[in-house]
């Protein structure tokens, strides 16, 4: 195995999910088989997640219009709180949400405003936001 692509699995999961609570994907891929889970791990983490050809700020806020679209907000709340963890702001993440309206239609925005929200009150970010935007 190449250490190499070990070393920038561990340090991107740390960077993206560190403090995030819940069941990460690894953790589930890895019950139901621990080769498996590892390879697509090291694949996803360390290869494709640890890419700099853009930055991970940019490459959160793309996952979380793509999941948006799709109407993933289980995977989506993940990568919201992924975001947070490498410098995404809220306003940013909301505004991403809605420029999906025309792709997603408004259930999918509602939907991941919903769980933008709920992200948000994980990080105890909601209140102070929700009083500036009333």
């Amino acid at each position: 195995m190449d250490d190499d692509v070990l070393e920038k699995t561990k340090k991107t999961g740390a960077l993206y999910f560190e403090g995030v609570e819940g069941e990460k994907p690894f953790e589930l891929w890895r019950a139901f088989d621990k080769e498996l889970g590892r390879d697509l791990s090291l694949f996803i983490t360390g290869r494709l997640y640890a890419r700099e050809k853009i930055p991970h700020k940019t490459r959160q806020l793309a996952t979380i219009a793509a999941l948006t679209v799709l109407g993933r907000t289980e995977e989506l709340r993940l990568h919201i709180l992924a975001g947070f963890n490498v410098g995404c702001t809220p306003e940013e993440i909301a505004e991403v949400i809605f420029q999906t309206f025309t792709y997603g239609g408004i259930p999918t925005v509602n939907a991941a405003l919903r769980t933008l929200r709920t992200a948000m009150k994980e990080k105890g970010i909601w209140d102070k936001f929700a009083d500036a935007n009333l």
